[in-house]
C-alpha cells in the first residue's frame, strides 16, 4: 500500500492517502464485479471501465489479501491468449 515517510512533505502524506483510497475504491469496483460471477482480467475490466493495469494491479492486492482466489480455470483474454479466472472467496 502507497505510504509517506514521516519526513516527507506533506504534499507526499497527501497523495499516498489519495492513492490508499483510490486502490479502497478499486477494490470494491472489482469485488462487485466477482461477485456476479468468476471472471478474467478482460471480463473485469469490461464490466467496471478499468485498465487492464489497473485491474492485474487490484488482483494483486485482493488475492494477497485472501478477498479472492484463482478458479484453476483459465478464460480466453480479449487479445485471444489465456488469463486465469478469478472468484471471490467465500467466508
Amino acid at each position: 500500500a502507497p505510504s509517506a515517510r514521516r519526513f516527507d512533505p506533506q504534499t507526499s502524506r497527501d497523495a499516498a492517502e489519495s492513492a490508499r483510497e483510490l486502490a479502497a475504491r478499486h477494490h470494491r469496483i472489482i469485488l462487485d464485479a466477482l461477485s456476479r460471477g468468476p471472471a478474467g482480467k478482460d471480463r473485469i475490466g469490461a464490466l467496471t471501465s478499468l485498465t487492464g493495469v489497473q485491474v492485474c494491479r487490484r488482483l494483486t492486492e485482493l488475492h494477497r489479501a485472501g478477498r479472492i482466489e484463482p478458479t484453476g480455470r483459465t478464460v480466453a483474454s480479449t487479445a485471444g491468449r489465456q488469463e486465469r479466472e478469478w472468484r471471490v472467496v467465500r467466508e
